[in-house]
């Protein structure tokens, strides 16, 4: 992140090949960070919650915005990142995904990196994104956008008969399009927002009404 300098965690040199490839290492000296709940409490080892960091990496805050900085550095001097993550017992961290990402469907919190690394393991697929999108009974269903490698074809069907008794029932995509590429903006940046928005409408859908 550009706001802490860039970086809070980091592997080393003489850190064993899994951990600097499957992770993004431990905290940088002279940093403190910490994974927390809804609720601003710490998690345990292996749990899911939102990334903060403090120290002297992080910005003093953002120029002449004020208010946006409250709502990205509390108090304390903690800057929220908004992405989700995880820590091992040995201190080693891993990015999730991101908190506005996140599904929530029947109250079960579904996070789509974890659902796209899967898919990324079927033959056909060259890139995948995942999103959710609105459901009268769950509050929020699955989609996946799939670009097929050249050459290849496969249906929805095919998509979901591969997740079938390989991960749980309740994060297999329920709906499937296939695409030849995916929205973005003029830096790179994949757009969900723009794909929830074209479901939406595609499957006249109406956002969920929540009590």
């Amino acid at each position: 992140m550009t706001e802490t300098s860039p970086v809070s965690t980091q592997t080393a040199v003489d850190d064993a090949l899994d951990r600097r490839v499957s992770t993004v290492g431990r905290v940088h000296p002279h940093v403190e960070v910490k994974i927390v709940d809804d609720e601003g409490r710490i998690v345990a080892p292996g749990e899911t919650g939102e990334f903060c960091t403090r120290g002297y990496v992080v910005m003093r805050g953002y120029w002449n915005d004020a208010e946006r900085t409250a709502e990205a550095i509390d108090a304390a001097g903690w800057m929220h990142t908004g992405d989700l993550a995880t820590m091992d017992e040995d201190g080693y961290f891993n990015i999730v995904g991101r908190i506005k990402d996140m599904v929530i469907r029947g109250g079960e919190n579904l996070y789509p990196r974890e659902i796209e690394e899967f898919l990324y393991r079927h033959p056909k697929i060259a890139d995948v994104q995942v999103i959710g999108v609105p459901d009268d009974k769950y509050g929020e269903e699955l989609c996946a956008w799939v670009r097929l490698a050249d050459g290849e074809s496969a249906s929805e069907d095919d998509i979901r008969a591969f997740c079938r008794g390989q991960i749980a029932h309740h994060k297999i995509p329920r709906y499937v399009k296939f695409v030849d590429e995916f929205p973005m903006t003029v830096t790179g940046k994949i757009q969900k927002f723009a794909m929830r928005e074209t479901m939406i409408e595609e499957l006249g859908l109406g956002e969920a009404k929540t009590a």
